[in-house]
């Protein structure tokens, strides 16, 4: 194979640089030097000969260590077979409607199972083309797209919302991308994103790394992940269960068994764990004991197992599946349960698309935890007081940010997955704090929040 002459005349190889975006590298085929350059390592690599005592890989052999993102503390290494990496970007290949002649695009990390094995298993399982660059830019999306003729793009975590972020452009609609796959489309942006893009078709799922249990949506029900058919739930092998949606603790009937949840009613989603099948094995971390707290016995009967996501999801009578919130970060407020996802979607969009993360925290002598809201923004273009304003007509008063905290920078992790778990321990202390801080008033008025105001709080001279 003579690589400048046998790729298809659109493909290339692309380098870009990080600071400016432009290309290094490029051509309607390659440049010369690289391509004679990749077919002297060709050349090189066909003389090559397997050692005769080389083993061939099992499909229960070991391939890679992929770490999560590590949202919820420090990254863990999940372990990824032959057979996982097949299932994973085969499945989702045969689900969406892929075409081998598909080109995929992915600005995402290829250390990560969504860009590494989703996006690249296309190619190395269908000979797709997939369109990678080194760093995601939102204004970038679908001006790559149109120009290496994409036409499956691929997005993660918040990607979408910044990319709705960015001003109109003329190739928003002149690409012929006409799919989008991913997770973390909020539904409260999917339909504009949608209508903005020309998408056709959105294909959302759902899945862990290190689990079993991975749903779909290839219908693009509008914020769904994923279905199970209310007719026989019982013949699949995921489930959302009945649990404690603070600690995820599942809850147990009389003969200590769980229970399914009902229509829109919220629980633990969970995967039934079969050993020694390639398709509902859980292979877990490299770290036993962090697998071990991922598992749940005497599920429906006694002897079986289960993978725990620690995930909150409802059904909707049709079937349709729903993320709800991680276990830990559903606070209770005021006697009522606060969906930590929901208020930062609403609160994001208040914002004008910024980065939005809620968690509650503890006041002193105060029973439950106050919702606490940390905005992403350096310049300060948000208005409180009309932030304020806006809240009020479309949260309830228990779900309402208690204080406000507009961060200067913010962490994200490979995936576009926003940490809070510093945020948390911080709490609301302006003594700790260097970003600015303001509290609720009992009329709903945000006011900063100064030292002497959180003495007050400390010493419940003011209540919430």
């Amino acid at each position: 194979m003579d690589i400048a002459k046998d790729l298809p005349a659109h493909v290339g190889l692309y380098q870009f640089n990080d600071e400016s975006n432009q290309e290094v590298v490029a051509s309607e085929g390659l440049s010369q030097g690289l391509a004679q350059q990749l077919n002297g390592l060709l050349e090189t690599a066909a003389k090559d000969k397997v050692a005769a005592g080389a083993s061939r890989a099992d499909h229960h052999d070991k391939l890679v260590y992929i770490y999560t993102s590590g949202t919820t503390g420090l990254p863990k290494g999940a372990v990824i077979t032959h057979s996982r990496y097949f299932f994973i970007a085969a499945g989702i290949h045969y689900t969406l409607g892929f075409k081998d002649q598909d080109v995929f695009y992915t600005p995402l990390p290829l250390y990560h199972t969504a860009g590494g094995v989703m996006s690249m298993g296309q190619a190395l399982l269908f000979g797709s083309t997939v369109v990678i660059r080194k760093k995601f830019s939102a204004s970038g999306y679908f001006s790559d797209c149109a120009r290496f003729q994409c036409t499956v793009g691929q997005y993660i975590g918040e990607m979408a919302r910044y990319i709705l972020a960015t001003p109109s452009a003329p190739h928003d609609r002149n690409h012929q991308v006409r799919m989008v796959f991913g997770n973390g489309l909020r539904p409260q942006i999917w339909p504009q994103f949608v209508e903005r893009f020309g998408i056709r078709k959105v294909g959302e799922f759902y899945g862990a790394t290190e689990g079993n249990a991975n749903i779909m949506n290839n219908d693009s029900t509008v914020g769904a992940i994923g279905f199970i058919s209310r007719i026989l739930p019982q013949i699949y092998p995921i489930s959302i269960i009945k649990a404690d949606p603070h600690t995820g603790e599942p809850l147990r009937n009389s003969q200590g068994l769980c229970e399914r949840c009902e229509a829109d009613e919220p629980g633990v989603f969970v995967g039934k764990i079969v050993r020694g099948n390639p398709c509902r094995e859980f292979l877990g971390y490299v770290d036993q004991k962090a697998s071990s707290k991922k598992v749940v016995h005497d599920v429906f009967s006694k002897g079986d197992m289960a993978f725990i996501s620690g995930d909150l999801l409802v059904a909707d009578e049709r079937g349709y599946l729903y993320f709800k919130d991680r276990t830990g970060d559903t606070f209770r407020w005021k006697g009522e349960n606060v969906s930590t996802s929901e208020v930062e979607a609403q609160l994001s969009n208040l914002a004008g698309y910024k980065d939005v993360i809620v968690y509650g925290v503890s006041i002193p002598n105060t029973e439950g935890r106050a919702g606490m809201a940390a905005i992403y923004d350096p310049t300060r273009e948000v208005n409180v007081s009309q932030l304020g304003v806006e809240l009020a007509k479309s949260l309830p008063n228990y779900a309402r940010p208690q204080f406000l905290r507009f961060l200067r920078k913010i962490d994200l992790t490979g995936t576009f997955k926003l940490r809070k778990v510093e945020l948390q321990q911080q709490g609301f202390n302006p003594e700790i704090i260097d970003d600015e801080l303001f509290y609720a008033q009992p009329d709903g008025v945000y006011a900063p929040l100064t030292p002497s105001v959180y003495e007050r709080i400390v010493r419940n001279e003011l209540r919430f």
